[in-house]
């Protein structure tokens, strides 16, 4: 049967589904490791990451097997980033740094095939398994399950937020608390109330909308601090800093003997 996405659908339902950013172990036993661990998605990050199209190929078609999501955060809003990534087995896209509306129209258009959209065709049977389906089947089930995320991370955006949010055809906001602190002026400090309030006028925005708020979040309590505020698509930790937690967490208690 074709694949489902089940964040997708489960945001679409209201459910809270947990991720986390994956960008520097190149193994598809990581992904497999989130999905045993309980993650919903991760974002195979290629704004910040070093993955190669190959490697996000290979990732991306191996996640739906263990039943996660792989979601690819792109470097820059053209049509060949998306559209690839896409193509090699992303089931959804992140769109950084967005400030410009024109630009998210077209940028969500290279996301579906026509007539919603105007993704240029080029599924193959990889896509669904073998199976055998007419090419209307193929548009219409790939067209209802890519998953599309919106970047809020600088002032700009957000005050442009309800223009922005208004584009049909975007899923879910990830905030990147990062870049839109130091936008706001308090760069770090992610419970600063210009923060808080920040980011609260945003869920507010994508609920009004039926848009699933989320965003990134460095560590448990700040994860916990915005599922607490109706963040849904809520993403938390890195590959490299669980690694890097956990094995502090070990030594730090073996010296403490």
């Amino acid at each position: 049967m074709p694949r489902i996405n089940l964040v997708k659908q489960a945001l679409a339902a209201g459910k809270v589904q947990y991720g986390t950013n994956f960008g520097q172990f190149r193994s598809q036993d990581v992904l497999k490791i989130f999905a045993q661990a309980g993650f919903h998605w991760a974002f195979i990050d290629t704004e910040h990451g070093g993955f190669d199209l190959e490697t996000i190929q290979e990732l991306c078609r191996f996640a739906p097997l263990v039943n996660f999501t792989p979601i690819v955060r792109v470097a820059d809003l053209q049509y060949s980033l998306i559209a690839r990534s896409l193509d090699v087995g992303a089931q959804g896209i992140i769109f950084p740094r967005v400030e410009d509306v024109a630009l998210l129209e077209r940028a969500v258009s290279w996301t579906k095939f026509p007539p919603v959209g105007q993704r240029g065709f080029g599924l193959n049977a990889f896509h669904f398994d073998h199976e055998t389906l007419t090419m209307p089947q193929m548009i219409e089930h790939v067209n209802a399950n890519t998953l599309v995320v919106l970047q809020i991370e600088t002032k700009r955006a957000l005050e442009m937020r309800e223009e922005l949010l208004a584009v049909p055809g975007i899923d879910a906001v990830m905030i990147g608390p990062a870049d839109l602190s130091v936008s706001l002026g308090v760069p770090g400090e992610f419970q600063h109330p210009k923060m808080v309030e920040a980011m609260e006028a945003i869920r507010d925005t994508c609920d009004r909308r039926g848009i699933a708020p989320g965003t990134q979040t460095r560590t448990l309590a700040l994860a916990r601090f915005w599922r607490e505020r109706g963040m849904r698509f809520l993403g938390c930790s890195s590959d490299t800093g669980m690694l890097y937690e956990k094995a502090k967490e070990l030594i730090t208690a073996l010296d403490a003997q």
